[in-house]
């Protein structure tokens, strides 16, 4: 199956990650796509992240640079991803290595009879106090949304770009993964889940599970189900 995709990483300080997952994106995506690109979100990071992609685009032009000015938080860089990309179904997956991006081919062959192809972490390689947060935020969608999906967090996911850019998309955070497939299943867009490995970050840290994060998704989470219920 042909298809035509854009890839986007959202990344802040990943220097010691992003060349070789855009290298990485270019190689699987030139087996799995009859056409693509590869857009790097570099979201305010204070290191080399801009001027190692920079140096990958003068010697492939399929490879963009989306930079924000500072940093504006992982549901912007996701919210810039969407609205830059160009092709039909829209793949974006984290800089950090925990995922092979070869495992896109889990994804594709369900795009005949969905519009959003959604990873979940097979033996998930996170702190111990990140994967209890992450049963507890899942069991809480699922409830007060009916969102039946079991890693709303999993950042491996394949969208049909027509639906997820009409998605009136808003947070900045963290929230954004869980507003992404709240508002998709409100629309009645079709979801599928595919089970991708997760491996150890080996490079630079994680920052998902800090306090004023977690309490920015919940106020957050709160909002978005009075949205909801109005309607």
């Amino acid at each position: 199956m042909s298809l035509r995709i854009s890839a986007f990483f959202p990344a802040h300080n990943e220097e010691g990650n992003i060349g070789k997952t855009v290298r990485t994106a270019l190689e699987v995506l030139s087996d799995l796509a009859e056409a693509f690109e590869v857009i790097v979100v570099d979201d305010g990071s204070t290191d080399r992240t801009a001027e190692i992609v920079r140096e990958i685009m003068e010697a492939d032009p399929r490879v963009r640079l989306v930079q924000h000015d500072r940093n504006r938080g992982y549901g912007a860089a996701l919210r810039s991803g969407f609205a830059a990309a160009r092709y039909d179904w829209v793949f974006f997956s984290d800089s950090d290595l925990q995922f092979d991006l070869r495992d896109l081919a889990r994804l594709i062959p369900y795009t005949d009879r969905a519009d959003l192809i959604v990873g979940y972490r097979i033996r998930r390689q996170d702190p111990i106090h990140r994967r209890l947060f992450a049963w507890a935020w899942n069991r809480l969608v699922r409830w007060g949304f009916g969102v039946g999906v079991r890693d709303v967090d999993c950042a491996f996911k394949l969208l049909r770009r027509e639906v997820v850019q009409r998605l009136p998309l808003r947070s900045d955070g963290a929230f954004i993964s869980t507003e992404l497939l709240c508002r998709a299943r409100a629309s009645g867009a079709r979801i599928v889940e595919v089970g991708v490995p997760h491996y150890p970050r080996r490079w630079g840290r994680q920052s998902g599970a800090s306090v004023r994060v977690i309490l920015r998704a919940f106020e957050d989470l709160w909002r978005l189900r009075l949205e909801l219920r109005r309607r």
